[in-house]
Parts: C-alpha cells; sequence; structure tokens
C-alpha cells in the first residue's frame, strides 16, 4: 500500500478496522499466549466500550492459554455443538446455510471477496463478518469502502443479530473470557450502528 493511499484513511477508521479484525481474531479461534498478553495490556476510559475493554484485560492477566481454549471449545464447538451457534442464519432464521448466508455470499462476490483456503466454516460465521468489515474499511479487499458501502454491508449482515450474538456470549454460562468479550463486542456494535444511523445515505 502507498503512503498514498495510506493517508486516505483516517485514524478513527483504523482504530475501528482494528478493533473488528481484533473481535474477528479473538471469535476464529482461542487466542494463545501472546494475544492474552495483548489482551491485557489493554485499557479504556469512562465510556461502556472503554470499560468493557478494562474488565476484558483484567480477565486476561489472569487467563491460560489451556483454560481459555477449553472455555472456546465449549462455546463454540462442544460434543456435536457448542453453546452457541454463532452464524447469521442460525440467529436470524433458527437454521444454519440458509438465505442470509446465501445474500452474503452474493454481497462478497461483488466486493471481492473470497474465503481463505484454510477455513471451512460457513462465511456467516461472526469471526468472518468481523473480519470482512475490518477488511473493508481499510482496503483490504481493493480500495477502502466508502462509508456508504460500509453502512449498507453492516445494516444487511452484521446489524441484525450480532448485537444479539454477543449478549449471548455475555451472558453464556461457559463464558469467562468470552463474557468480557461479549461485553466489547455488544457495546462496539451500538457505537457503529449509532454512528451509521446519523449518517446520510
Amino acid at each position: 500500500m502507498s503512503a498514498a493511499e495510506d493517508i486516505q484513511i483516517a485514524q478513527e477508521d483504523r482504530l475501528r478496522a482494528d478493533l473488528y479484525n481484533f473481535l474477528g481474531l479473538m471469535l476464529s479461534a482461542p487466542p494463545d499466549q501472546l494475544l492474552l498478553d495483548q489482551c491485557a495490556g489493554l485499557s479504556g476510559d469512562e465510556s461502556d466500550l472503554g470499560q468493557a475493554i478494562g474488565a476484558l484485560s483484567r480477565v486476561a492477566r489472569v487467563t491460560k492459554p489451556k483454560k481459555v481454549e477449553s472455555e472456546f471449545n465449549a462455546l463454540f464447538i462442544g460434543l456435536g455443538r457448542g453453546e452457541l451457534l454463532p452464524y447469521a442464519s442460525y440467529y436470524l432464521t433458527g437454521f444454519l446455510n440458509e438465505k442470509p448466508l446465501a445474500v452474503l455470499r452474493t454481497d462478497m462476490a461483488a466486493r471481492g471477496i473470497t474465503r481463505a483456503a484454510n477455513v471451512f466454516e460457513p462465511e456467516d460465521n461472526i469471526a468472518s463478518l468481523m473480519e470482512m468489515m475490518g477488511g473493508m474499511i481499510v482496503g483490504r479487499f481493493g480500495k477502502p469502502a466508502p462509508l456508504d458501502d460500509q453502512k449498507l454491508f453492516f445494516n444487511k449482515h452484521i446489524a441484525p443479530w450480532a448485537g444479539h450474538f454477543f449478549s449471548d456470549l455475555e451472558g453464556a454460562k461457559n463464558s469467562v473470557l468470552y463474557a468480557s468479550l461479549g461485553s466489547v463486542g455488544k457495546a462496539f456494535m451500538e457505537i457503529e450502528r449509532e454512528a451509521f444511523r446519523l449518517t446520510a445515505g
């Protein structure tokens, strides 16, 4: 990426993309010690999001990789299935691989977004959607997506269910570290929803 392209992305948008990517990373696989250490080093302000980040940091400081791997497996994998099914199709229709996934695949193709070869999860997984938003903001799939396109994608594929998912993650019986991550995700989704509501288009 050239310096000229780099300048086009405002600092605020970089921070948004970083938070989307962080959520995607944490939700795609259990964090290793390095990622837990990075979580432990985070600090927040007095806002809801800042307080949620502070709480995540405190829990990460006392969490070991083996423990969080068990937590991740209980939440998302389990015997047969985990406590939560983190897919748009499931949240919106009650079934996996339904119309929301087909609509997402069409929208991904239109934006030049393809599933990584080593990923076998349906594309409407929450981790994938967080990574897609982060990538669209900074231009990982071509040019950075204009705000109206970000808004369209968010309102269509994320807003209808992500807040509900993060609330469920907050309250899941197997959630410890992920309860804090749920609070971060829920607060961030509220900020994004409100910010997009206030933008024209």
